[in-house]
């Protein structure tokens, strides 16, 4: 029985597999073979997620396929982002949490402020506007999942935000790597904290991440986003009771959350990784330091082949038509949303960061 109940994931981890396979082969075939470059300048993550995109809607995938799909996009999600955290060191995770967290802080209030004055004039239903507001100031469709109960939205209501978050999220993990790029003349720690604070998802930011990694070769920028979307993912426990007290303001009733339900327990599981790598690089080291930095390498295209078989299981997710159907109102909404987080995230570094680093 045990073993049946895994089984029906086979399926879809193979697809997800497989479509990472075969971007693998399209990046080295355009890059290398076509274009002539010694390493392809192509990301394999925006390949996968593209193709991803492309079979889930010009084809029908079967309903056995689901399930494992499902378990790509969710739980091998977050094993990639734990096997990133194998490049980090302790240290480096509380220096850039220092930086983080009020960058963090100053684009959730902003978020919140302009979605609330947005909502009064295109007159959007209060509990949209929340799942709307809560899935681009934390961490996308995870806190809109995790809200919805709260303040009791329906189902369309969860869908037409969940499209939303989706379509505005792709949207910037496509442009934003290359925007912050040519914005910030290759900073590392710039570009990381900007991708990290105005993407939506964890998935989203994790391959925008990738993609920069890919593109310019900086490993750092993709540690950086990371840990500020983890940092980011953790204030999921002070922003579903904030609404949950907003929306429920002079009503008398029962709390339907938990705290130990919502919180992002592979965040925990990334820092232990950053401890296994300070171990390591005290103790495993010393007796055999080959072994432990093909361990190392090893964790870390791991991470990478996860997080790309992730994004070739969203895509497959994404049902364009879902999108289109949504209306023009909470697209206005999610479009000045994406805008402002992103505008609010650079402010904030250029004024803020660049007089105290």
């Amino acid at each position: 029985m045990f073993y049946k109940n895994y089984l029906v994931l086979l399926p879809g981890i193979v697809l997800a597999f497989v479509l990472y396979t075969l971007s693998q082969g399209f990046n080295n075939i355009i890059g290398i073979e076509i274009l002539g470059y010694d390493k392809s300048p192509i990301s394999t993550a925006m390949i996968s997620i593209l193709l991803g995109i492309f079979f889930g809607n010009f084809f029908s995938i079967r309903e056995s396929f689901q399930k494992g799909l499902d378990f790509s996009r969710d739980y091998i999600l977050k094993l990639g982002i734990i096997c990133l955290g194998i490049q980090l060191k302790p240290f480096e995770f509380l220096d850039f949490g220092k930086i983080a967290i009020p960058l963090i802080i100053i684009c959730i209030i902003s978020i919140l402020i302009v979605i609330k004055l947005l909502i009064k004039k295109l007159k959007i239903p209060t509990r949209m506007a929340y799942l709307i507001s809560i899935g681009s100031t934390v961490c996308g469709t995870t806190a809109i999942m995790a809200t919805a109960p709260v303040i009791k939205a329906n189902k369309n209501e969860v869908s037409y935000a969940i499209a939303n978050i989706t379509l505005f999220g792709i949207l910037s993990m496509l442009i934003y790597p290359y925007f912050a790029n040519f914005y910030f003349e290759g900073n590392s720690l710039f570009i990381g904290l900007f991708l990290g604070t105005s993407i939506h998802e964890t998935s989203q930011v994790a391959a925008a991440g990738l993609i920069y990694d890919q593109q310019f070769n900086s490993p750092e920028t993709l540690n950086i986003a990371t840990v500020t979307k983890l940092i980011r993912n953790t204030f999921l426990i002070i922003m579903i009771p904030l609404f949950a007290f907003l929306y429920n303001r002079g009503q008398r009733k029962e709390r339907n959350y938990s705290i130990l339900n919502i919180f992002p327990y592979f965040v925990l599981g990334f820092i232990g990784m950053i401890i296994l790598r300070n171990i390591g690089d005290q103790i495993f080291a010393t007796y055999n330091e080959d072994s432990w930095i093909k361990t190392i390498e090893f964790i870390q295209i791991s991470s990478k082949i996860f997080l790309t078989m992730a994004m070739a299981a969203i895509g497959l997710s994404t049902n364009l038509k879902d999108i289109r159907n949504m209306g023009y109102k909470p697209f206005i909404v999610g479009f000045v949303a994406m805008l402002t987080v992103g505008i609010i995230s650079i402010s904030t570094i250029e004024i803020y960061l660049k007089f105290f680093i």
